[in-house]
């Protein structure tokens, strides 16, 4: 019998820009036994309503001022719904990510408790995949004594102390290859993971750190004894140039 999967996927009038071919890629999604489950943390009812008519099954969530606090309760929100209703796995899909239609099967495959496909953010005039790679502790000891100000200060400020909370962004070129690698970490916007994750990791984050969910996700996954994978075979569209907000205008 085939897993039952439960996609989660958390939200609000925001990304309202992006509905329309959301919802067409999650129903074009080809593995038989799932449900999609999406979360509205909007401020009133008008973009819960919009989903309730594309034939979404959705939940309200409570308004935070914050967008940390909306995401993280929302996204908890379907963790608990997953555990509840006996889901062997749940697959974060965030609202601005479009994956291959057969993205569940690919990455059912691969039998890990932890495993995202690949999308990709703009720097510094590049696409670069939101995923990093563990180093060890001598690259660690070397990045301690770069002269980079703008590396100490993310490391200072993420109180990044040991090698094991440090990662290495990866590059364009290692993702090109379909390979299924290790990885440090990576964003929520398209991730299997299973029921015996979901039972151990709640979602939080630090609120005197940077960083949301995802970063402190993989963090604890990590401190209870599993591994991350990415399958570079799934690359996902990202519609992150299309919004019509930034991040740093939210409140955090």
């Amino acid at each position: 019998m085939q897993p039952k999967v439960l996609v989660g996927c958390p939200t609000s009038d925001y990304h309202e820009y992006c509905i329309e071919e959301f919802s067409k890629a999650a129903k074009s999604l080809t593995y038989q036994n799932c449900d999609i489950l999406i979360v509205d943390n909007s401020k009133d009812l008008s973009f819960f309503n919009r989903l309730k008519g594309l034939r979404f099954n959705v939940i309200k969530d409570e308004f935070k001022e914050k967008a940390r606090d909306r995401i993280v309760s929302s996204r908890n929100l379907l963790r608990e719904y997953a555990i509840n209703n006996n889901y062997d796995y749940f697959f974060s899909l965030e609202q601005d990510i479009i994956p291959p239609t057969n993205v569940i099967e690919i990455l059912l495959q691969s039998k890990k408790n932890i495993i995202a496909g690949v999308y990709f953010k703009p720097f510094n005039n590049q696409y670069i995949p939101i995923a990093s790679q563990a180093i060890d502790e001598r690259t660690f000891e070397e990045l301690k004594k770069s002269s980079d100000p703008e590396l100490k200060k993310r490391m200072e400020k993420n109180k990044i102390t040991t090698y094991k909370d440090a990662g290495r962004q990866l590059t364009p070129e290692e993702v090109e290859e379909p390979q299924i690698i290790e990885i440090h970490e990576a964003g929520l916007g398209c991730v299997l993971m299973s029921k015996s994750v979901i039972e151990k990791v709640s979602f939080r984050y630090e609120p005197d750190l940077d960083g949301f969910d995802d970063t402190w996700f993989y963090q604890d996954a990590r401190r209870v004894g599993f591994k991350a994978y990415l399958d570079t075979s799934i690359k996902c569209k990202h519609l992150i140039l299309n919004k019509p907000w930034k991040w740093a205008d939210l409140e955090r």
